[in-house]
């Protein structure tokens, strides 16, 4: 694909990977449709793209109806949708089971497991769907990627999350086998480590362990995925695998 004058919807874009994502497809000349739920985040995060005709959404994509009205809106300011970056996540890290000396403690939450589902894999399967209904009925192809995780493979503390990471990766496979014949191409991209702000606060001490069990012996640029993000689009024989930019490292 080439992304000049694309118009590509991102999810969780306000910040982070999903900002950086922003950033380098805009460079690239792509109309950029940016979806989050933080309205003020939002408004600084489109005030400083390059290039111009981007737009954004509130909307939290658990919400059908939200997510429904969200690609209405920008269908109506871009008059299609020829690519989308299924980036918004949440964490709610907790150990499934919690026992010391034999005694059970806390146990993960019901609403803790929920609230990810909810976000993560329920918003992917969300908004992948009103992306691939509109890019059938346009008759354009287009592309779809699912911003799964190395957690994937699963990871400590991490239950729920990492049920999501592995679900939106496999969401990914399903999609291009489905939708090859309307000529929509599905990838997931699976980073590692990543320094956004989510990591910059947690404590130095834990920082300092993630980045020496990396190989490569640092943590992963937001820009880095976006560049990865980037080659998938352009890259039209690329579908349906799951690329990992994780600096080598394995969970």
């Amino acid at each position: 694909m080439n992304l000049k004058n694309k118009n590509i919807v991102i999810t969780g874009a306000a910040r982070g990977i999903g900002l950086a994502m922003a950033h380098e497809l805009a460079s690239a000349g792509a109309h950029i449709g940016l979806i989050d739920m933080d309205a003020s985040a939002l408004a600084v995060a489109v005030a400083n793209l390059p290039g111009q005709g981007h737009a954004t959404v509130v909307a939290n994509v658990a919400d059908e109806s939200a997510v429904e009205r969200a690609f209405d809106e920008l269908e109506r300011t871009f008059t299609s949708i020829d690519g989308l970056v299924n980036n918004a996540g949440i964490t709610r890290d907790a150990l499934l089971v919690k026992e010391r000396d034999g005694k059970i403690g806390e146990r993960m939450s019901l609403k803790d497991w929920q609230q990810v589902i909810d976000v993560n894999l329920t918003g992917v399967f969300l908004c992948g769907r009103e992306a691939a209904t509109r890019m059938i009925r346009a008759g354009n192809g287009g592309v779809i990627i699912n911003i799964s995780s190395i957690s994937r493979a699963g990871n400590f503390g991490q239950t729920n999350y990492a049920a999501t990471k592995a679900g939106v990766a496999a969401m990914a496979v399903t999609w291009a086998k489905e939708l090859a014949r309307s000529g929509i191409r599905a990838v997931s991209v699976s980073p590692g480590f990543t320094a956004t702000e989510l990591v910059a606060a947690m404590p130095e001490k834990a920082i300092d362990r993630i980045t020496r069990s990396i190989p490569s012996g640092r943590l992963a640029e937001p820009a880095e995925i976006a560049h990865a993000v980037r080659f998938v689009f352009e890259n039209d024989y690329v579908n349906g695998r799951d690329f990992a930019v994780d600096g080598a490292l394995r969970l």
